[in-house]
């Protein structure tokens, strides 16, 4: 046989996806995969019903039908403060991912690069490696997981830095970035002519007193930022693998010629019915952000009373924990497989989040019912004896 693609010859399996596998296996709480373990708003579900039988049914075009497109339009361009347009400004996507995928083979040419903070979403290394780009990792320090702005400017100043990767809230470290640092951003891209694509998937995912601002509605950053995003974290569907990109004209117009042969269209009835989502008042938010916040407090507040460390989530639903204590000389790779088999909890190991050598991490996630993060702390405290 001849040689097949040598890219991925170095390439895992994704290790968050093998996580779940194993939880599965073994009969563990699954904290490592974020998705819930609820259901969707009633809403939504009631749509979902009615579209089982009234359709559509069939290809949408291929942007995305326009009552959908018209509905991210006006929910994302009212949270934005962007005056969006339907037919230029929005494409329907296969979730987040394929949204991503599309956008970089869109800007790119084999030999650019691209600035990824670290640790990342571990899809972002596969889809730059997939796309022939050269990604220039920039360190955020735990535990507060900030940058440093000289780091930044030093990865922006290469002549092959074509675009920047911003996860805002941070998937896996829940950080929040504050307005003044996505200015120094926005600054930089600005100075060395460099697009930001953006993945805000935990956008309406945030914990007080933090806020999110979208980078896109800094000036001089629409006409510079490609916004990739879902609709998996905000409804509660991750299942449906439904997103969108948002874009100005230009940009988009690219993106479009590589969406309409990636994929097609996203499936037709659940763009139907996740328009009563995107339509949904906006004390929908509020209530998702109250509910979020529930969560976390039971999770980070039972994980203090362990006395673990962690850095505090200021938004998303993950969080980074110090598994250093319980290590005894395994990797946090030997640490998570015992913790899913022994313990019956499983979580991701930090590593594969991380550029630099860093093992004495793990990803949790707390997007469960109540009882099921209290199980899972309960779990967790008998880990001494366990492992």
């Amino acid at each position: 046989m001849k040689e097949l693609n040598r890219k991925i010859e170095h390439l895992s399996d994704s290790v968050i996806r093998r996580m779940t596998r194993i939880s599965m296996e073994c009969g563990a709480i699954n904290l490592s995969q974020g998705f819930p373990d609820f259901d969707p708003p009633q809403f939504i579900m009631d749509a979902l019903k009615n579209v089982a039988t009234a359709g559509p049914h069939q290809y949408s075009p291929t942007w995305g039908a326009y009552n959908y497109r018209a509905a991210v339009a006006k929910k994302v361009g009212t949270f934005m403060g962007i005056d969006l347009d339907p037919d230029k400004n929005v494409i329907g996507t296969i979730g987040s991912t394929e949204a991503m995928m599309a956008t970089m083979m869109a800007i790119s040419n084999p030999g650019d690069k691209i600035v990824i903070f670290s640790p990342y979403f571990e899809n972002y290394a596969a889809q730059s490696l997939f796309n022939s780009i050269e990604p220039i990792f920039v360190p955020l320090e735990p535990p507060a997981f900030t940058f440093d702005a000289n780091k930044l400017e030093d990865a922006f100043k290469d002549p092959k830095t074509k675009a920047m990767l911003l996860c805002n809230p941070s998937n896996p470290s829940g950080r929040v970035f504050t307005k003044d640092e996505l200015q120094v951003i926005a600054d930089l891209a600005i100075k060395y002519d460099v697009i930001v694509i953006t993945d805000e998937v935990y956008e309406h995912i945030i914990f007080e007193p933090h806020k999110h601002t979208y980078i896109a509605s800094l000036p001089g950053m629409w006409e510079r930022t490609i916004c990739c995003s879902s609709l998996s974290k905000t409804y509660s569907i991750t299942g449906w693998r439904l997103g969108y990109i948002v874009a100005c004209e230009e940009l988009m117009d690219r993106c479009k010629k590589i969406h309409d042969f990636l994929t097609v269209c996203a499936p037709s009835p659940l763009q139907e019915a996740v328009i009563a989502g995107l339509t949904a008042p906006m004390s929908y938010y509020k209530e998702l952000q109250d509910h979020y916040t529930h969560m976390r407090d039971i999770f980070v507040g039972g994980l203090r009373d362990l006395g673990w460390k962690f850095s505090e989530p200021e938004g998303s639903y993950f969080m980074m924990v110090d598994i250093s204590e319980f290590q005894k000389g395994k990797s946090d790779i030997e640490f998570c497989e015992e913790l899913a088999y022994k313990v019956g909890v499983a979580a991701v190991p930090g590593s594969s989040f991380f550029k630099e050598d860093v093992n004495h991490l793990a990803r949790f996630h707390f997007a469960k019912k109540d009882e099921t993060l209290y199980e899972a702390l309960e779990r967790l405290s008998k880990i001494k004896d366990l492992m």
